[in-house]
């Protein structure tokens, strides 16, 4: 019998540690398992990551190599950069079930013994010890690294309860009552944050990692055990809040740098794959091209801001719920109004601050702007960004003087006229508002190329977005939306009724 050859129907089959011998089985270590594993997915060209966007040719080649060389790793990276999405996916590179003595804490095979437990069992029972089958999605064990993690938590403790109702001396090893680490043999074991754990805790591990020995509370146990562990950690930690320890550090062999999306398709791919859109009327809420774009270019723009903490990253995260909540700002509208559609409006953006400033770390100065302001500008600066790839420059524009395509719209804003765009508008009241506009329809049908008649109105709210941030106009936050209005009369309104205008990028710009 050729054990390789058994169907998982058939190893589960298998009761005893007689039958097991009888079917061909021999042990294999985890790091050999998923290098097999590994090497038969790359030769059959599947894709092991699968929904992982971006590192296709970065850290994904890293991963494959390491578990190649049957390393341990190290992802560090910024948050929200699916370091422990990886982890996880990395149990598919398991066999779907493996052999373990039955009633083992320590998950031990049935020809390796580690205990004085298996090795009691083997002895009593011979070729008719029980054995149990192991799910891969069983071998996974994640702990979070916490400066309150002690040593019991990960290796092992002395157990004085069991001690007492098993009538046993300290000097049996029965009365151990053994750590995460112990019990994840066979495991994929992952660390998260590893800098947070104390150094005293670090260094219990690295002996573990080099050498397999278990010390608890005098007892001295050599315990070979099988595991690979995955460490991840944040570049920040290192100064912040703690370090990795250099010997710890020294037996990790593979250490992996994760990075941000580096385009806004590859952003735009993470977004639609994970965010929480099950049960809204997706079909009736069309969201424009360039509003999607829109969400990833705040992320963007939050990466680079002077108010933002660039060591803290800006996590993946952000524009997850950013869309979700741009979703159910449309989606609120329309049952408002009891209306069977609608588009998503520029507008709707002020629904998603709240998804931005609980997710951003702010320097000095974003704390003394505030998050809201700081969340409402970065808004803004991805509108100026995006504007100029569907609109011409209106500063370049002004600079020629001829040919203005702003000018109607511009000079109707002159004459003291200003335009409310509140969030909660019908479809058909938002149409007359902007239609009222001067020149605005007529801009948006000769500037945008390929105009989709239904996002006509959206591309008009658009232009003049991109003409406050380009200071031609001003905005200013209402309660429940925003007005535009001449720039110049806007600081006049500013002297005379003492009310401060919210849209402040223009001096930014």
């Amino acid at each position: 019998m050729d054990y390789s050859q058994l169907s998982s129907t058939q190893r589960l089959q298998l009761k005893t540690l007689g039958q097991l011998k009888a079917s061909g089985y021999t042990p294999k270590s985890i790091k050999e398992e998923l290098r097999y594993n590994l090497i038969e997915k790359l030769k059959n060209k599947e894709n092991v990551f699968e929904g992982i966007w971006g590192y296709e040719d970065t850290v994904i080649p890293d991963i494959e190599r390491a578990i190649l060389s049957r390393h341990n790793i190290n992802l560090l990276g910024l948050r929200g950069q699916a370091k422990t999405r990886i982890a996880r996916m990395m149990t598919l590179l398991l066999d779907e079930y493996v052999p373990v003595l039955y009633g083992s804490e320590l998950n031990e095979d049935p020809l390796l013994p580690l205990t004085s437990f298996a090795s009691a069992i083997l002895e009593e029972k011979g070729e008719d010890s029980p054995i149990a089958w192991l799910h891969r999605e069983d071998r996974y064990t994640e702990k979070l690294a916490t400066p309150d993690v002690s040593v019991a938590d990960l290796i092992g403790d002395v157990d004085p309860i069991k001690a007492a109702t098993l009538k046993l001396s300290y000097n049996d090893e029965r009365v151990i009552h053994y750590g995460l680490v112990p019990r994840s043999n066979r495991c994929l074991f992952v660390i998260n944050e590893l800098p947070d754990l104390q150094a005293r805790i670090q260094v219990a591990l690295f002996n573990i990692l080099q050498e397999g020995d278990v010390q608890i509370r005098g007892f001295k146990l050599r315990l070979p055990l099988d595991i690979q562990f995955i460490f991840t950690a944040n570049p920040e930690d290192y100064t912040n809040r703690g370090s990795i320890v250099t010997p710890l550090k020294d037996r990790i062999e593979s250490q992996i740098i994760t990075h941000y999306p580096k385009s806004i398709e590859i952003s735009k791919k993470i977004t639609a794959q994970e965010a929480r859109l099950s049960g809204k009327p997706l079909p009736q809420i069309h969201v424009p091209e360039v509003m999607k774009d829109l969400i990833e270019q705040i992320a963007i723009e939050a990466r680079h801001s002077e108010y933002v903490d660039e060591k803290s990253g800006v996590s993946a995260r952000l524009t997850i719920s950013a869309y979700e909540n741009l979703i159910s700002a449309a989606e609120r509208r329309m049952y408002l109004n009891k209306e069977s559609n609608t588009i998503v409006r520029i507008v709707d953006l002020l629904g998603v601050i709240p998804a931005i400033t609980g997710k951003v770390e702010l320097v000095y100065e974003g704390e003394q702007e505030g998050a809201g302001m700081v969340a409402y500008n970065l808004i803004g600066k991805a509108i100026r960004s995006q504007f100029i790839s569907y609109f011409p420059s209106p500063e370049q524009k002004k600079k020629e003087k001829s040919n203005h395509p702003y000018q109607k719209t511009l000079a109707w804003f002159g004459e003291g006229n200003h335009l409310d765009i509140l969030s909660s508008v019908s479809n058909k009241e938002y149409k007359s508002l902007l239609l009222a506009v001067p020149g605005l329809e007529e801009l948006v049908t000769e500037v945008v190329q390929q105009l989709p008649e239904k996002e006509k109105e959206f591309y008009m709210e658009f232009a003049l977005h991109g003409l406050a941030e380009y200071s031609q106009l001003s905005r200013k936050i209402l309660d429940t939306g925003l007005q535009f209005k001449d720039l110049f009369s806007s600081m006049f309104d500013l002297g005379t009724e003492g009310e401060e205008d919210l849209d402040e990028e223009e001096d930014d710009n």
